[in-house]
C-alpha cells in the first residue's frame, strides 16, 4: 500500500477513535499540484534517440528557480497545515501531560473533568495515539517536501524544511514529543507496565560511555534519538528546559546562557539572547520545563542524580544568596 493511502487511513481511523475533526498534510491535493506543475514543464517531444536539442529541453524543463506554477500555493498551503498539525499536537499533549502531572487538589478537579481517563491504561493509549499522530505527519510532510524536489531538480524543499524548524512547526522538534516518550516509560514503572510494553516496546533510554540519549522506532523505519547530554555542562541533563527552539539544556546552564538569576527565570531573559547551538534569539522567554524526562533520568541515573542534586542545591542557594545581597547592596546604595 503507498504511502498517501496508508495516511489517509490512518487518519480516517484516528477521526473515528477522537470523535473529532483533526488536522491533516493534505498530501493526495499536494501531489497534484506537482503533478499538474510537472505535465506544465514538461517538454513535448518524442521519446527515441537522445539528441543534443532534446537534452537542452529537459534541461530547461528543470526548475532551478523558484516555480511559478505551484510555489505560490503548494508552500503556503503546506505551512498553514504542518502550522495546524503541529498547534494541535502540542495543546493535547500538553493536556494529557498535566492530566498525569497534576497533584493535590488540582490533580482530583482535573481527573473530574475528563472523565474518560479512568486508569494509566488508557493514558498510556492516548499518549501512543499522539505519538503516532505526530511522527506519521512528520513522514507525511518528509515525503512531499522530497517529491518536490524530485519534480523540480531542486533543493527549495529542504530549505523549506529549515525554514519550517526556525518557524518552530517542525513536529519533531516539539519539546511535547520527547515529553510523551519520557511519559510512556515512566508509566511502564507503574503497575500497568506490561499494557505500557505492548504499546510503545521500541523506546528505551541507552546510556554510552555516561551519556543518555532516549531513543524511539516509530511509523515507516523512522527512528527518533533525542541526545540528552547538555551541551553547555557537558553532562547528564539535571531540571531539563527546552527552548522554543527545540535545544534542551539543564536550566541552571540556561539560566547562564540568558544571563538571568535562577530567581529572575528564563521569563525575564533579553530577546536578544540566543541559543547556545542554533544561535537563534528570543528562545529563553517561552521555555518548557520537561518534568517527565526530569522523572526518568532520575529513576534512571540515581546515584548520579544523588550527586547532582546535592550539588546544584549548594549552587542554587549561593545564586540566590548573591542576587538578594546585590539587590541589597543597590537598594542601600553601596
Amino acid at each position: 500500500m503507498k504511502f498517501t493511502k496508508r495516511y489517509e487511513t490512518y487518519m480516517r481511523g484516528i477521526r473515528r477513535t477522537a470523535e473529532q475533526e483533526l488536522p491533516a498534510v493534505g498530501l493526495k491535493r499536494l501531489k497534484k499540484m506537482l503533478k499538474k506543475c510537472r505535465s506544465h514543464r514538461t517538454p513535448h517531444h518524442k521519446t527515441g534517440a537522445s539528441s543534443p536539442s532534446s537534452s537542452s529541453d529537459a534541461a530547461a524543463a528543470r526548475c532551478t528557480g523558484h516555480c511559478s506554477v505551484c510555489d505560490g500555493s503548494f508552500f503556503p498551503s503546506l505551512l498553514d497545515e504542518m502550522s495546524a498539525v503541529v498547534g494541535c499536537f502540542n495543546e493535547k499533549a500538553k493536556k494529557l501531560l498535566e492530566l498525569h502531572l497534576a497533584s493535590g487538589f488540582k490533580k482530583y478537579v482535573m481527573w473530574f473533568s475528563n472523565r474518560c481517563h479512568k486508569n494509566h491504561g488508557q493514558l498510556i493509549q492516548q499518549g501512543k495515539d499522539l505519538v503516532t499522530y505526530a511522527i506519521i505527519n512528520a513522514v507525511a510532510m518528509r515525503k512531499i517536501l522530497k517529491k518536490y524536489d524530485k519534480v523540480h531538480y531542486s533543493k527549495q524543499g529542504q530549505e523549506f524544511k529549515a525554514q519550517a524548524q526556525s518557524l518552530h512547526i517542525e513536529i519533531l522538534q516539539s519539546p511535547w514529543l520527547s515529553e510523551l516518550m519520557a511519559f510512556y516509560m515512566n508509566l511502564r514503572r507503574s503497575k500497568n507496565n506490561e499494557a505500557a510494553m505492548e504499546l510503545f516496546g521500541d523506546c528505551s533510554l541507552t546510556f554510552d560511555d555516561d551519556q543518555p540519549t532516549l531513543s524511539c522506532n516509530l511509523f515507516d523505519s523512522m527512528r527518533v534519538d533525542i541526545s540528552l547530554t547538555c551541551s553547555i555542562c557537558l553532562d547528564p541533563m539535571f531540571d531539563p528546559v527546552s527552548l522554543s527552539c527545540g535545544h534542551i539544556f539543564c536550566y541552571l546552564c540556561c539560566c547562564s546562557a540568558a544571563s538571568v538569576t535562577i530567581v529572575d527565570g528564563l521569563k525575564s531573559a533579553d530577546h536578544r539572547s540566543k541559543c547556545p547551538l542554533c544561535r537563534q534569539a528570543g528562545v529563553f522567554p517561552d521555555a518548557v520545563h520537561l518534568d517527565e524526562l526530569n522523572m526518568l533520568l532520575s529513576y534512571s541515573c540515581p546515584e548520579y542524580w544523588e550527586k547532582r542534586m546535592q550539588m546544584e542545591r549548594v549552587e542554587r542557594v549561593r545564586l540566590a544568596k548573591e542576587h538578594w545581597e546585590s539587590q541589597c547592596r543597590a537598594f542601600l546604595g553601596v
